[in-house]
């Protein structure tokens, strides 16, 4: 009788170990660093909003100055974080053609596999405005900066619409997530028509950029702590600016379809064939 439930808990070790085994690039030490780099970004989202971002808004200058000013604080506090992340081991990353980000009235739109995709761009593109979730508005530790580099809320009404077409027709570079959240793992990426419609309303370049992480972290509902066997790694890659002009003779409700449409086929199509590498 006591047989079956030793060799049931031999099977649940040989599986534990299995899955132990399995763990690579110092699993307990990147599990420790990313409590640490969520905390991290909790204070310092504190610190850079309840105390820096308002010292930046009361020196005297003009509103353009004031929030270029509040973003370049923001990005610099960016970086440090992704480099903390960096150098403590919890991920690598490569990112190609990010001199070509930031120009006047440019629309960068990317895809959104993970949770910190918008950490990277905000963090090397020191002015840009950005469309982000909602929710920021909402959580103590983030209103405060979100509202203070005036970012746009990403709620699906013509206020957002026109928030973002004014950033733009305000030489502003900005930050939009065409699909509106995180790619569900597993599933196909959903373009909604924002992004589309307002770049045919206002933006100069309507720039790409493509984001790929291995193995997959931080995907849409994934606890922090649910990290992979092996260390990810982030690739983004800008890509070549896509072309407004044959869509802007057009109504804008087909113009923007149209756009939104060929804009999710290529994202489609380069993130099938990019590959990235190991840093």
């Amino acid at each position: 009788m006591s047989a079956e439930p030793q060799l049931a808990s031999e099977a649940t070790d040989s599986t534990e170990g299995r899955r132990d085994s399995c763990r690579q690039d110092f699993w307990y030490w990147r599990l420790f660093m990313t409590g640490f780099s969520f905390s991290l970004f909790g204070i310092g989202a504190l610190i850079v909003g309840a105390i820096l971002l308002p010292i930046v808004k009361l020196v005297p200058a003009s509103r353009g100055v004031k929030r270029n000013r509040a973003r370049a604080v923001m990005s610099a506090g960016l970086r440090f974080f992704i480099g903390v992340m960096h150098r403590g081991g919890v991920l690598t990353y490569e990112f190609h053609g990010r001199e070509r980000l930031g120009r006047y009235g440019q629309m960068v739109v990317a895809n959104h596999p993970t949770l910190i995709d918008v950490v990277f761009l905000l963090a090397f593109i020191p002015t840009a405005g950005c469309v982000v979730k909602q929710g920021l508005w909402r959580n103590p530790l983030t209103r405060w900066a979100v509202t203070l580099v005036e970012f746009i809320p990403n709620d699906q009404t013509a206020g957002m619409i026109e928030g973002a077409a004014s950033a733009l027709r305000d030489r502003q570079a900005l930050i939009f997530f065409p699909e509106g959240t995180r790619t569900r793992p597993n599933q196909p990426m959903v373009f909604h028509r924002g992004a589309a419609n307002v770049a045919l309303r206002a933006a100069t370049e309507l720039t790409p950029v493509y984001i790929r992480c291995e193995p997959t972290t931080l995907t849409k509902s994934e606890p922090w702590y649910r990290i992979p066997a092996r260390r990810p790694h982030f690739s983004l890659v800008v890509g070549e600016d896509l072309d407004l002009s044959p869509y802007r003779n057009t109504p804008l409700p087909l113009a923007s379809r149209a756009l939104n449409e060929a804009m999710h086929r290529h994202f489609q199509q380069e993130l099938a064939h990019q590959r990235p590498g190991r840093a």
